[in-house]
């Protein structure tokens, strides 16, 4: 009789034009897509307007002659051909390039270091926010601390050196130590947020994988090469893509140093030439070709590293 009756409610609701359960929940659907929308309108329009129009005008101007002072003239691709033949824009390419490797690779396996002992031996909450600490500093403090450690006659790491007997002075100015030394300050600060990052991926690896290898009488260097490392791949991938991109985008650190004075050529990193050739020489149409191709390069890179690491996939699941 109750089936008998909800065919029968089925069908008013039909005669009467009102949805069913199916409708209802058809309603229901789109009803959260419209909340949906409400929430993500706000990234939308903040990404239309601080990302996708100035890329756009970036496009724009890369193909055009404009100083700021008079209106965008059109060039074809004069500003790339000049680019294909500027010694200074390879210069600091490679000097990026440079910084890059660098950076990465002591930050990375520092980090990795790091995550891997708190990990294993303490999980002091302490010990995590201080490791923080540099990250949370602004970079303008950091440069300028560092910039008063490492002066050639007043700065205390020099201090020390000379302590030591060494005939070594570490300089932003000297040709040979001012990139390591570049790497060495943005590794300094870095490197804390980037080990909490694989930590928390550290903390995703079931426990019994290490208790089952230990009983096995694997040791600990046994089961970070064969436990930690493969399973925390995804989130290595993720650290090593914004360590890539974060790295290119070095220049904070390299205009507060030298105190507002221009780099020497074994520093001068691409954004810094980016920002020379546009505020400087106000040559707007060729500093946004420059910034359209370091945008390809990182897109290549990007890509290359996220295919090679296999990011989608974990072997967790």
């Amino acid at each position: 009789m109750q089936a008998v009756g909800t065919r029968l409610d089925a069908g008013t609701d039909q005669r009467q034009g009102l949805p069913g359960r199916r409708g209802r929940a058809r309603r229901r659907r789109r009803d959260d897509r419209r909340v949906a929308w409400l929430f993500l309108l706000p990234v939308i329009v903040g990404f239309a307007v601080f990302y996708a129009y100035p890329t756009v005008r970036g496009i724009w101007y890369s193909f055009t002659d404009y100083s700021l002072l008079a209106d965008p003239k059109y060039v074809g691709g004069d500003n790339y051909r000049e680019l294909i033949s500027d010694a200074q824009a390879w210069n600091a390419l490679k000097v990026t390039g440079y910084y890059v490797v660098v950076n990465i690779v002591s930050q990375t396996l520092l980090a990795l270091g790091l995550a891997a002992l708190m990990h294993r031996l303490t999980r002091s909450v302490v010990l995590r926010a201080t490791l923080l600490v540099p990250w949370l500093v602004p970079n303008v403090t950091i440069g300028l601390l560092w910039a008063w450690l490492l002066d050639p006659d007043l700065g205390f790491v020099n201090h020390l050196i000379g302590l030591t007997g060494l005939d070594t002075t570490l300089s932003f100015n000297s040709p040979e130590w001012a990139m390591p030394l570049v790497a060495l300050v943005n590794t300094w600060t870095f490197t804390g947020y980037t080990a909490l990052l694989l930590y928390a991926g550290m903390l995703q690896i079931p426990p019994h994988l290490y208790e089952g290898a230990a009983m096995d009488g694997a040791g600990e260097w046994r089961m970070f090469r064969s436990i930690t490392l493969p399973l925390l791949r995804p989130i290595l991938a993720l650290v090593l893509v914004v360590s890539l991109i974060g790295s290119f985008q070095i220049f904070d650190t390299v205009a507060v140093v030298y105190g507002g004075k221009a780099p020497i050529p074994e520093t001068r990193v691409i954004y810094y030439y980016i920002y020379q050739r546009a505020f400087t020489y106000f040559d707007m149409g060729y500093a946004s070709a420059l910034a359209m191709v370091l945008v390809v390069i990182l897109g290549v890179l990007t890509t290359i590293q996220l295919r090679m690491l296999r990011a989608s996939r974990s072997d967790l699941a």
